[in-house]
């Protein structure tokens, strides 16, 4: 089957946007930056100020988006521009990881206020009549999470085949993963696959916190050492990746970061007894990995239930493993954390970049990897697994 490389990565998060920023976040010895007080009592990491012009011309395009959509079209472009894959975007594969849009807040509280206290047969009518009268009608048009692909094709000029998946954490690794396999059974020679998450959101926070998934009441603690107020610390990171055939790439004579030797995705049947730890054994058992120590490049959360099921899962395999958490350098994106990691491998791979270790679970590293396991715990569900592999310099263009 044809070689999948990574040819381009965009990358907006904390530490920046662009391959320099994100070489410099790899290997300093400092984490992203953290948000103490803008969403108290949820520490944030904070994204970058962008110049949208510079990859979203047109004003008109600009005002039509939501934030995360602006974010998402954004670092699609990033992508194109460092694979140096702008005229491919007529044949271009486009798959996209994207959550819900901006809840209308003010609507939602005004609706809250006005059914406090009344009984529950009364809530639902005036529930209903409230939000007849309240709702505009362009609001759920707004929301559509398959217009984040819809503006990359109206920005970009990226047409091939188009696909919109929604699932959080496994939205985007499954994303990626069939964005792969495509490419590997000769549907297509190039894919723009990625996503975008907008961290300051009071509705999003919410909805995680009533989980259980955020840490909040305590200040930033790097991902494994949060034991006194387990929990994600969101950020704004929009992650899109260009894939390509091998032959593709030499024939234009593009350099590849590294090679994708597999993307694997589970998702643990918890009412029948099998554990998430279980689940990526399996998939890990897919992958095909070669014996020895492993060096992986954690998705961890922070979460307790996701953050136990990967320690569990490692212990498992009964290796040495050096371990990195992505967290520590670009924070939790949600959808868009399992391109972020991968984008984060790529470059470590391609750079022979050794990463500090920022915390006591991650021991130190001597020698840049050859091979990288990047994981996916979901916050809530799913597992995801990926192996990448350096590229030889013999094997570029």
């Amino acid at each position: 089957m044809p070689e999948i490389w990574i040819t381009g990565i965009g990358l907006v998060s904390p530490a920046g946007e662009g391959r320099e920023a994100h070489r410099a976040a790899l290997a300093a010895a400092t984490p992203a930056p953290v948000d103490l007080d803008s969403h108290a009592p949820f520490p944030l990491h904070p994204g970058p100020a962008l110049e949208l012009d510079r990859q979203i011309p047109k004003k008109g395009d600009q005002r039509q988006m939501e934030p995360w959509q602006r974010l998402g079209t954004y670092a699609a472009g990033l992508a194109l521009d460092d694979a140096n894959a702008r005229s491919l975007v007529a044949d271009m594969d486009l798959i996209v990881a994207a959550g819900g849009g901006e809840r209308d807040l003010a609507l939602d509280e005004s609706v809250l206020a006005a059914l406090a206290g009344l009984p529950p047969a009364d809530a639902a009518t005036q529930l209903n009549a409230l939000l007849a009268g309240g709702l505009r009608p362009t609001l759920f048009l707004a929301q559509l999470s398959n217009l984040l692909a819809g503006n990359i094709s109206i920005v970009h000029h990226v047409t091939g085949a188009s696909r919109t998946f929604m699932g959080e954490e496994q939205a985007g690794a499954d994303a990626v993963r069939i964005a792969a396999v495509r490419l590997a059974e000769g549907r297509g020679q190039i894919a723009l696959v990625g996503g975008g998450f907008v961290a300051p959101r009071w509705d999003l926070l919410v909805l995680y916190h009533s989980a259980g998934l955020l840490r909040h009441g305590a200040g930033f603690a790097p991902v494994f050492s949060r034991d006194d107020a387990p929990g994600a610390i969101p950020a704004t990171l929009g992650a899109f990746l260009v894939l390509e055939t091998a032959e593709s790439a030499r024939a234009r004579g593009a350099r590849g970061l590294a090679r994708i030797m597999g993307v694997e995705c589970e998702q643990a049947r918890r009412n029948e007894g099998d554990t998430a730890a279980d689940a990526a054994a399996r998939a890990f058992g897919r992958l095909g990995m070669p014996p020895g120590p492993l060096t992986v490049l954690s998705g961890a959360t922070g979460a307790a239930g996701a953050m136990a099921a990967e320690r569990a899962f490692l212990v498992g395999l009964g290796r040495e493993v050096t371990l990195r958490a992505a967290g520590n350098r670009v924070g939790w994106g949600c959808e868009a954390g399992f391109p972020a990691s991968l984008a984060l491998g790529a470059l470590m791979l391609a750079e022979g970049i050794t990463l500090p270790a920022l915390e006591p679970a991650e021991a130190p590293m001597d020698t840049a990897p050859r091979d990288l396991l990047v994981t996916g715990f979901g916050a809530w569900r799913g597992e995801a697994l990926a192996h990448l592999r350096a590229i030889p310099a013999e094997d570029q263009a």
